[in-house]
């Protein structure tokens, strides 16, 4: 079928297996699909997820905390399966209705207190150990503007760009185009936004930085849809520099490894239960080790 034969009907229904890549995992309804726990850790933060990119901005936050001294935000991240459906078990649905990593459930409080939305879980715990966010006044005001921009732009990079350019079942121009044109002015506003800055809200480091830097690092990088050269990321030089700025960070290091299931063994940590974790329990160590 081609995008011109296409005449929607009055009314839409579902066909299983419509869909692309994600197909088995795509329905038209919310709530659990089966009956399953979620486990629970030794340390009050619970954090369940994957390492994409809305997942890494919370390791990335929780590690930053810990190297800046904050012992409580020492956390559990168990890996949840995505493409295995393990978001709709009764246990996630709890802590997430939505279904989508990652979730984060904050055992330190008389009840537990649930937090889902990546960009919600950041504001909350900058908030509650004081760190990455500014309390008050115009530097709030701009962090809270871009971590809410970062919010509402990705779905145009992933859901739009991403899943046109790389991940359909054909490629149809019309769509590609259109949300090509709209990656490349998100860019170009980082780009102009960094040229006079060092971080993305000015001389400090924040959520706003942790919240974008995943998504569109991977795209300058050329680790999210294989589109930097279609995307010529390399032309936006101050987008680039802070990517390498922030990706030297150690905690940033450490935080794209929790939960992570792709790429090179050594820098997959698929469940964080404690800081040595990273130097025993990677997974090219769990794989000599059996």
């Amino acid at each position: 079928m081609t995008e011109e034969s296409y005449t929607p009907p009055k009314v839409w229904t579902w066909e299983p297996g419509n869909g692309g890549r994600f197909a088995n995992i795509n329905k038209p309804t919310a709530g659990a699909q089966f009956e399953k726990e979620l486990p629970v850790g030794k340390h009050p933060l619970q954090l369940y997820s994957l390492a994409t990119p809305n997942g890494q901005k919370v390791t990335i936050l929780l590690e930053e905390l810990l190297a800046a001294g904050v012992k409580e935000a020492e956390y559990d991240a168990w890996l949840i399966k995505i493409g295995d459906g393990e978001q709709f078990g009764s246990g996630f649905v709890a802590a997430n209705p939505n279904s989508k990593i990652p979730a984060l459930m904050d055992h330190s409080e008389a009840k537990p207190v649930r937090v889902f939305e990546s960009g919600a879980i950041l504001l909350y715990l900058a908030e509650k150990f004081g760190k990455f966010v500014p309390m008050e006044g115009a530097a709030r005001a701009e962090c809270l503007s871009w971590l809410f921009w970062q919010m509402g732009a990705a779905p145009y990079l992933g859901g739009g760009f991403g899943h046109f350019y790389a991940y359909a079942p054909f490629k149809i121009k019309y769509a590609i185009d259109r949300f090509a044109m709209e990656v490349k002015r998100q860019l170009d506003l980082l780009d102009k936004n960094l040229a006079e800055r060092r971080y993305i809200c000015g001389d400090d480091y924040t959520i706003a930085d942790m919240a974008i830097f995943p998504w569109y690092g991977a795209v300058v990088q050329n680790k999210a849809y294989d589109a930097a050269e279609f995307l010529d990321a390399a032309s936006y030089k101050h987008v680039n520099r802070w990517v390498e700025e922030l990706g030297a960070r150690e905690p940033v290091r450490r935080g794209r490894m929790v939960n992570r299931v792709s790429g090179h063994p050594a820098g997959q940590l698929h469940e964080r239960h404690d800081a040595s974790d990273f130097d025993t329990k990677t997974q090219d160590k769990v794989e000599a080790a059996e």
